[in-house]
C-alpha cells in the first residue's frame, strides 16, 4: 500500500503519512476525540485547500480545489436544537413564518378564534325572515317553533337549526314536463292527448316540512290520479270543448280533498288545462270529424234561428189580430167594412184593370193602364208664363 493515494486524505495532509504504519496510527489514534487530530497527524493544511487541520478525512465527493464546510455534531441534542431554530426560532432561518404579535408581545390568536366564534353565533342564531317566508325551528332535529316574518333569535347551531321557505308566492307545476305526449281515457272511450297546469302554495309549513317525506312530489302524483279520474267521466266533446272549466274545478276539489286528508299543508289555487289534442297517429282523422261536426252545428244555430224569426212573426201577427178583433167587438159593421176594403184594396192594386160603376148598366172602357203607363208630354213653355 505504500505510495498509494489514500482516498480519503494526501500525503502530508489530513490523510494518513507517506510511508506511515497503518496500525502504528490507529493505536495512536484510540480515545482520542473525534474533533481532534489523530496522533501522528501532520499539522499543516492538506494540498489543494483539503480542509483544516485535524477535522478528519476530506469529502471524496468535493470536486478539488472546494472548501469542504464544517462537519454537524452528532449529538441528537445539537440535531433537534438546529431543527427548532430553523422551524421560527429565534436563530432559525427558514420554516413557517411566524405569526404578527401584539405590540406587548401576545399572539393574535385568541382574538381570531374569538372574532371568529362571534362571526358563527351570529350566522347560527340571528334570522331574519322576509314577508313572504316563516322558518322552521328543530331543537336537536325535533320541531320546535315556527318564525314569524322579521328578525329572530334562536340558540346556535347545531343545537337548534332553522329551515326557511316561501308560503306565500305561488308555484306552478306544468304535467308533463317537457313535450312528451300524455293520453288520457274518456267516457266515450276515446284517447286525448292533454296537458294542465297546477298552482299552489303552502299553507302550514309545520305539516308540509314533517308530515310528507316528498310534499312536491306528491302534489304532482294527487293532481295526475285527480285528472284522470275527471276525464274518464267527461265524454271527448266536453274535454275538447265546453266542458273543461267544470273539469278543472272538479280536479281542483279532487286535489283539495286528498292533500287534507294526507295532513299535507298544501292548497291548491287552480287547474289550468291547456292542451286537449287527439293523439298523433288520429289527428288527420280526428281533423276531419271535428270539421264535420262544426259544419253540423253550424247548421243547427241557421235552422234555430229562422224558426225563431217565424216564431216572432207568428206571435207579432197574433197580436195585431188581438187589436183587431177588440176593435171589432165595438163595432162589428163598421169594422167588417173597413177590412173589406183593406183587403181589396191589397189584391187589386196588383192588377192592371179598372172596372167604374157607371149608371144604366154600361161599362165604358178606359184604358188606363195604357194612359199611366204613357210618357207624359214635355211642356214647351217656360217656366212662370201663361199657357
Amino acid at each position: 500500500m505504500a505510495g498509494k493515494r489514500s482516498p480519503w486524505g494526501t500525503p502530508g495532509g489530513d490523510g494518513e503519512p507517506e510511508g506511515a504504519d497503518p496500525s502504528a496510527g490507529d493505536s495512536a489514534g484510540e480515545g482520542t476525540p473525534p474533533n481532534k487530530p489523530r496522533a501522528g497527524a501532520p499539522k499543516g493544511d492538506g494540498p489543494k485547500g483539503d480542509g483544516p487541520k485535524g477535522d478528519g478525512p476530506r469529502n471524496p465527493w468535493l470536486p478539488p480545489g472546494d472548501a469542504e464546510p464544517p462537519r454537524r455534531s452528532a449529538s441528537i441534542e445539537d440535531i433537534f436544537r438546529a431543527r427548532t431554530n430553523k422551524g421560527g426560532g429565534p436563530g432559525g432561518g427558514g420554516g413557517m413564518p411566524r405569526l404578527p404579535r401584539l405590540p406587548d408581545g401576545r399572539s393574535w390568536l385568541p382574538i381570531a378564534i374569538a372574532v371568529l366564534v362571534v362571526l358563527w353565533l351570529g350566522s347560527s342564531m340571528v334570522h331574519r325572515i322576509a314577508p313572504q317566508e316563516k322558518g322552521v325551528v328543530t331543537t336537536l332535529g325535533k320541531f320546535s317553533s315556527v318564525l314569524s316574518p322579521g328578525t329572530s333569535l334562536t340558540l346556535p347551531w347545531p343545537i337548534q337549526n332553522v329551515a326557511i321557505k316561501d308560503v306565500t308566492s305561488i308555484r306552478r307545476d306544468s304535467m308533463p314536463d317537457g313535450e312528451g305526449e300524455r293520453l288520457m281515457l274518456t267516457a266515450d272511450q276515446n284517447l286525448i292527448d292533454l296537458s294542465y297546469l297546477v298552482r299552489w302554495n303552502i299553507k302550514d309549513i309545520k305539516l308540509y316540512s314533517f308530515q310528507l317525506a316528498e310534499p312536491d312530489a306528491t302534489v304532482k302524483e294527487v293532481a295526475e290520479a285527480a285528472m284522470r279520474q275527471s276525464i274518464a267521466e267527461a265524454t271527448l266533446n266536453d274535454a275538447m270543448g265546453s266542458g273543461r272549466a267544470l273539469i278543472e274545478q272538479n280536479v281542483r276539489e279532487r286535489m283539495q280533498r286528498i292533500l287534507d286528508a294526507y295532513r299535507s299543508g298544501v292548497k291548491i289555487q287552480g287547474v289550468e288545462i291547456k292542451k286537449t289534442d287527439p293523439p298523433t297517429k288520429v289527428v288527420d282523422a280526428f281533423k276531419d270529424v271535428l270539421a264535420a261536426q262544426q259544419d253540423a252545428q253550424s247548421r243547427v244555430n241557421q235552422a234555430e234561428a229562422w224558426a225563431q224569426q217565424l216564431t216572432a212573426r207568428a206571435q207579432g201577427d197574433a197580436a195585431a189580430f188581438d187589436k183587431v178583433y177588440e176593435q171589432y167587438k165595438l163595432a162589428p159593421e163598421v169594422t167588417r167594412r173597413r177590412m173589406y176594403y183593406e183587403t181589396m184594396e191589397r189584391v187589386l192594386s196588383q192588377t192592371d184593370k179598372v172596372i167604374i160603376e157607371t149608371p144604366g148598366g154600361v161599362t165604358p172602357y178606359l184604358p188606363l193602364p195604357q194612359i199611366k203607363a204613357a210618357p207624359q208630354p214635355a211642356s214647351s213653355a217656360a217656366p212662370g208664363e201663361e199657357r
